[in-house]
């Protein structure tokens, strides 16, 4: 498949690559690297390009699994970021439960001793 024969093929539904992919990704830019991406896999795989009953609906659909796993990706990245900075300062079950007993230990050690008065 030659270059020419290749844009006569996506050219007529590149702008719908890019408006879906707008949709789903909101920014601009983003969009566009979506429909170069999508672009490039199909020129990768344009021996195949032919199998496809209908390249349009094919390209559709990559782009909108594109989409998702970039939008999973940065959701996945926000989720570090916050995490990161997130410190849990409870102090656990059992070991306040081992405070809680030295201290009464403690107590009743003290009542035990004698009584020293001056």
């Amino acid at each position: 498949m030659t270059q020419i024969e290749f844009l006569n093929i996506v050219l007529p539904f590149k702008d719908k690559v890019f408006r879906l992919a707008k949709r789903l990704l909101v920014s601009t830019e983003e969009a566009e690297d979506a429909t170069q991406e999508i672009l490039i896999k199909l020129w990768n795989n344009k021996k195949k390009i032919k199998d496809y009953k209908n390249v349009e609906a094919f390209s559709m659909t990559m782009t909108k699994n594109f989409c998702y796993d970039k939008l999973k990706s940065k959701q996945a990245q926000n989720l570090k970021i916050v995490h990161s900075n997130y410190e849990d300062h409870s102090v656990a079950l059992q070991k306040q439960l081992e405070v809680n007993d030295s201290l009464h230990w403690v107590g009743r050690i003290m009542k035990g001793l004698p009584n020293s008065k001056s």
